[in-house]
């Protein structure tokens, strides 16, 4: 008897990142990590999420260079990660641990 075959597909955030609510307890999450590599791509898939030409633009960075920004092996500026956390709607907030 032959073996069924699974059919999977790549899991992809974005496709969940359809709402504020999503997209900020995303970035909390990122954030908790300490990782600035994982946090810049956590902005990078909320970019996506939110359309990553309009960010881009919104930016003042080409499509291309924030793609780069905040890919994997990406180190952006803080300037950069600024200027795309206001370009999302997001912002930084700080409290005492």
């Amino acid at each position: 008897m032959a073996k069924k075959k699974t059919k999977t597909s790549l899991y992809d955030s974005v496709e969940y990142l359809n709402s504020t609510k999503a997209i900020s307890a995303y970035m909390e999450e990122a954030l908790e990590t300490k990782d600035p590599a994982f946090i810049a791509k956590a902005l990078g898939t909320i970019a996506r999420a939110r359309g990553m030409s309009q960010t881009a633009k919104k930016a003042g960075l080409s499509r291309e260079s924030l793609y780069k920004a905040l890919s994997k092996e990406g180190n952006p500026e803080f300037s950069t990660i600024m200027r795309v956390m206001h370009a999302l709607g997001l912002q930084f907030s700080v409290t005492s641990i």
